[in-house]
């Protein structure tokens, strides 16, 4: 990703002057010999299209939705990670946090998806046959989510959370 950065003076970066900077390092213009402008704006400026740039990158979108989804904010932390997802495709922990927060935004049928799209990246992810067991439970696919709630159950056997949520479930029908 390219950084941002203010824009150089008229003697930098092959300007069409032979200008140098006076030699006390002040500049009596500002950058591209606007006299108007002030440097440390042009450089506030530069490091506020940094940090913009650097919050739309899928790391950042992440961790934005991590925040918001801890405040409780879940359908605005699918809308990050939904762009986070589209910037890096076939991430699981972006995928698995969607689907987390479809599920808790009560937006199910896109846990589901989301979750089989996790499962489609790592089949071994036990939360993913979780997430998907509880999101199709949701939808009323009940026999279909109690044979991921299994899978989860054998693939973490120590989680308690898992074994509670197969029994919620019930017997066979």
């Amino acid at each position: 990703m390219a950084s941002v950065t203010a824009e150089a003076g008229p003697w930098q970066h092959g300007a069409m002057t032979d200008e140098r900077p006076p030699e006390d390092g002040s500049d009596a213009t500002g950058p591209g010999g606007d006299p108007t402008s002030h440097e440390p704006e042009a450089s506030s400026e530069a490091i506020l299209l940094e940090r913009l740039a650097e919050r739309e990158t899928a790391y950042g979108l992440f961790q934005r939705a991590q925040t918001l989804m801890e405040r409780r904010h879940h359908a605005q932390a699918a809308v990050l990670l939904e762009r986070a997802a589209h910037l890096e495709p076939g991430k699981g922990s972006i995928v698995e946090a969607l689907g987390r927060a479809y599920y808790n935004s009560g937006q199910h049928r896109r846990a589901a998806e989301a979750f089989e799209a996790l499962l489609g990246i790592d089949p071994s992810a036990a939360y993913g046959h979780f997430g998907l067991g509880q999101a199709l439970k949701q939808v009323g696919r009940r026999k279909e989510a109690r044979t991921h709630m299994r899978l989860a159950c054998a693939m973490a056997p120590e989680s308690r959370l898992y074994r509670d949520a197969l029994a919620r479930l019930g017997g066979s029908e």
